[in-house]
């Protein structure tokens, strides 16, 4: 599992994705271990960032179970099952407050 997170995290670093905060949901969900959020300053970073995340995950061997990165919104994601990446762009992430909503979970330094 660690190795899934790094990968979806270093492809997103790659891509020069702002902000990356990974939230530690072991705990707290029988679905997802990981969400990684972070920023992007378009749609075409954006949509990078997540095009990244899919390349290494497939090439690593590992399942995408769904990408949901539509032109016509500013919050992308990435479903790789145990990882959810998530990218904002202009204040959706603000908007969203992710990390807020989850604020009494540990955060993971990478």
């Amino acid at each position: 599992m660690k190795d899934l997170l790094k990968i979806a995290y270093d492809a997103m670093d790659e891509k020069l994705a702002d902000n990356i905060v990974v939230i530690d949901f072991r705990k707290q969900s029988p679905f997802v271990d990981y969400f990684v959020i972070a920023d992007a300053k378009n749609y075409r970073m954006a949509k990078s960032i997540i095009d990244n995340v899919e390349e290494k995950a497939l090439k690593a061997g590992f399942e995408i179970k769904h990408i949901y990165a539509e032109n016509t919104t500013k919050w992308l994601l990435i479903d790789l099952g145990e990882v959810v990446c998530h990218v904002f762009y202009d204040d959706e992430r603000q908007l969203y407050n992710l990390e807020g909503l989850w604020k009494d979970l540990p955060t993971i330094q990478m």
